[in-house]
């Protein structure tokens, strides 16, 4: 993507986002760094700020956006509940969604509690 000075960078968003992250981060210190919480960890914070708003600003007039929550709920497709196994309605929903086969038995499957031990067991 190419610089283009006609986008438009969304400052609002770009410092709703940062606020979120400054008062995450001080809860942070306060919560986890009680005693260490100094002068250079607070400029700090502070410093990201502009920073933030910097490489968004610049990454925003190169093409570059990220979705919103809304627009990725629009894309996650609808979800059903699943019907329980004795309904009527699994047999309509069947026909929608290919059910999966059954694999084929091995070694190291079960036929359930009538299965018959080994001797080695036996024994003791």
């Amino acid at each position: 993507m190419a610089w283009d000075s006609t986008r438009t960078v969304n400052w609002g968003r770009l410092t709703r986002e940062w606020l979120v992250y400054a008062i995450v981060m001080s809860i942070v210190f306060v919560l986890l760094l009680r005693d260490n919480v100094t002068a250079g960890s607070i400029a700090g914070l502070v410093a990201s700020f502009p920073m933030y708003l910097l490489f968004g600003g610049i990454l925003a007039k190169m093409g570059y956006q990220r979705k919103t929550l809304s627009d990725l709920r629009k894309q996650t497709p609808a979800r059903t509940p699943r019907a329980s196994k004795g309904s009527s309605s699994s047999s309509s929903n069947s026909a929608a969604s290919p059910r999966r086969s059954r694999p084929a038995p091995t070694s190291r499957t079960t036929t359930g509690p009538s299965q018959h031990r080994s001797s080695k067991r036996k024994k003791r």
